[in-house]
């Protein structure tokens, strides 16, 4: 990557993330200097693409409770769109304020460019303390690319560049770059580890199975479970067991049985498919089938022989 032009987002440049924490900061300078109003929730909407995906149902609960108990105390962040009023900073709030029953929740409303608001809704959902790994990880990589105005890709990129020339497999002579520099100085900052641990333990996550990864984003499995899930290495039967875990709300304690179980089975190998193959084969020579078993043996290998083309 080549050093990129100094970064003009407002809220990044009065806030450059040496000493302070990045994400308090940028959370204070989202909410600066605007007063706090109500406004009704209809008039509000999630904003598209918020980074937080799942929402603990027991914590919602007591959230719930909370509110219809006491009202919002913290003001929603929002900004004005040709929508409505968009939600920066305080979807679950607003989701519980709309089970709790309420009509208006306290805002307060910023004038933010798309890449401010992005990163003050990455800066809130770090703060989070049921923040799983995944969501970490993708977080850490958001804010990053925020501040280096790269795709996240190409912060992965730099991050494993960075990383083999720390260990001396390779000179890419991207330490004491700009990049790296700023990759340094917002983990410093972050106080979540190194980004040499972030490397190790974190970016791997990114290559779980992608149905899994897709269950723990949509919100329709939790972390935990969805990680059980993924020791499985059959993919059929890693999917099978997926559905099954979001359909039935299988405990966590329930998939790990199941994954036992699903571990403990014998393996098929191509040579025990053959020698199946061919004593079927020799059982079918020696009898003599009526004509509804005929067809039914007949509709048998006709599934089998599109299951071999596909």
């Amino acid at each position: 990557m080549s050093a990129k032009k100094e970064r003009t987002n407002p809220i990044l440049a009065k806030h450059p993330m040496r000493n302070a924490s990045p994400v308090t900061a940028i959370l204070e300078a989202g909410r600066k200097a605007a007063p706090e109003t109500q406004l009704p929730l209809a008039d509000l909407r999630p904003r598209p693409g918020q980074p937080r995906r799942y929402f603990d149902p027991e914590a919602m609960r007591s959230l719930v409770a909370s509110v219809r108990d006491q009202g919002v105390l913290q003001p929603l962040l929002v900004r004005e769109t040709r929508e409505g009023y968009e939600i920066v900073a305080g979807e679950r709030r607003y989701r519980a304020a709309l089970e709790a029953g309420l009509s208006h929740v306290p805002v307060v409303v910023r004038r933010l460019s798309d890449e401010e608001a992005q990163l003050i809704a990455l800066a809130e959902n770090l703060q989070r303390e049921d923040l799983n790994p995944l969501e970490e990880t993708e977080g850490v990589l958001g804010l990053l690319a925020l501040r280096l105005e790269h795709p996240v890709e190409e912060v992965v990129a730099l991050l494993y560049r960075m990383d083999n020339e720390a260990k001396g497999k390779a000179t890419h002579n991207v330490m004491g770059k700009p990049d790296a520099v700023l990759v340094e100085q917002t983990f410093n900052a972050l106080a979540r580890g190194t980004w040499q641990s972030f490397v190790a333990n974190r970016l791997p996550l990114l290559k779980l199975p992608g149905e899994v990864l897709e269950a723990i984003r949509s919100g329709r499995l939790d972390y935990t479970k969805a990680r059980a899930i993924a020791r499985v290495r059959d993919a059929r039967a890693r999917g099978r067991l997926l559905q099954r875990a979001v359909r039935e709300g299988l405990s966590l304690s329930q998939i790990r049985r199941e994954v036992e179980r699903l571990a403990a089975e014998p393996q098929p190998t191509p040579g025990r498919y053959g020698e199946r193959a061919k004593a079927l084969a020799r059982a079918l020579a020696r009898r003599r089938l009526d004509e509804e078993r005929g067809r039914r043996v007949d509709e048998l290998l006709s599934e089998l022989e599109r299951l071999l083309e596909g």
